[in-house]
């Protein structure tokens, strides 16, 4: 096994899993709340960084605020532009508890809002200020978590770059709780036909207003207990789950998504080299049997070097 990609196995961690996907719901409604909608709702994840997942910066007339859950010292880290720092401690707690405190963190910033409470993408979801259910948290899994998603990351990254047209930063969405990246064909999809739980379908009808190929990493849940490297296509073409991938990779007809399992990838010689595989492989899955234009296509990108112009 590669030490680098650690285990992640669902059943060590599900209850954890499942607190830490609603204290990430807290925080992204804070972003939510205060940020200008964005296509395809790409003003709402947080991202990757080196010591958790950070909001990135978020309007807070006249200043800025920016949220960080730090998976390292275990703390949802807050910090202003006026140079204000605050934190709130990640352990074992009710997310109502989290909640309560965040909105009084926030206060310290002169922030006060009022948040939908309800959790998106559950099924029977508690409001927030009234979940004294999930309270897990085990450090080391959250930190395991970190690792993959750091790895992760980078590999979504690499794989964004071979891209030249619209393509999705790489983000972490606190509704499903996947790490995704998404290229577009540039031709209009189909109407969505909605029916997410805890999520509008107008939001899920502009979120799919245009033709996908995305993949990305989810954790798992309880209908699906193991970590995955998944990737779909919106709307689906035709062949594509016959279209050829890499060993270990399998088409999951229930959720309409190729799936490749975090554990074949880390056992794999080269998981990194496995992982991109996968990735070319479900894209083109999407790219033949929809025709996209493959002048979009160009290789992946290298540190420090200009990419090349056709014909260079």
């Amino acid at each position: 096994m590669n030490a680098a990609w650690p285990e992640l196995p669902y059943s060590d961690w599900r209850e954890t899993l499942e607190t830490l996907q609603l204290l990430t719901q807290v925080v992204g409604k804070v972003r939510l709340a205060l940020t200008p909608w964005v296509n395809h709702s790409w003003q709402v994840p947080l991202y990757v960084s080196a010591r958790g997942l950070t909001t990135s910066p978020i309007p807070a007339d006249p200043e800025v605020i920016e949220l960080e859950f730090d998976f390292l010292d275990h703390r949802l880290q807050a910090r202003s532009s006026a140079g204000v720092d605050a934190s709130l401690r990640l352990g074992p707690q009710s997310v109502a508890h989290f909640y309560a405190g965040t909105l009084e963190l926030l206060r310290s910033f002169n922030i006060r809002l009022t948040l939908n409470e309800r959790p998106c993408e559950l099924p029977d979801a508690i409001p927030f200020s009234q979940d004294r259910q999930h309270r897990a948290y085990d450090p080391a899994a959250v930190q395991r978590f970190h690792r993959v998603l750091l790895r992760a990351d980078r590999v979504l990254k690499l794989f964004r770059s071979g891209f030249l047209g619209k393509v999705s930063p790489v983000h972490f969405f606190w509704g499903s709780f996947d790490l995704a990246v998404t290229r577009f064909s540039g031709r209009i999809a189909p109407p969505h036909p909605g029916g997410v739980p805890g999520l509008p379908d107008a939001v899920a009808r502009e979120a799919y207003s245009h033709e996908v190929s995305s993949a990305g990493f989810w954790p798992g849940n309880a209908s699906c207990p193991e970590a995955v490297f998944y990737s779909y296509a919106y709307p689906e073409p035709p062949g594509f789950s016959t279209h050829p991938l890499p060993p270990g990779a399998r088409y999951e007809p229930a959720l309409r998504e190729f799936v490749l399992p975090y554990e074949r990838v880390r056992a794999a010689t080269d998981p990194d080299g496995l992982l991109l595989d996968f990735l070319s492989a479900s894209y083109r899955a999407a790219a033949d049997g929809a025709d996209w234009e493959r002048a979009l296509e160009c290789p992946l990108g290298v540190p420090g070097r200009v990419r090349p112009l056709p014909g260079e």
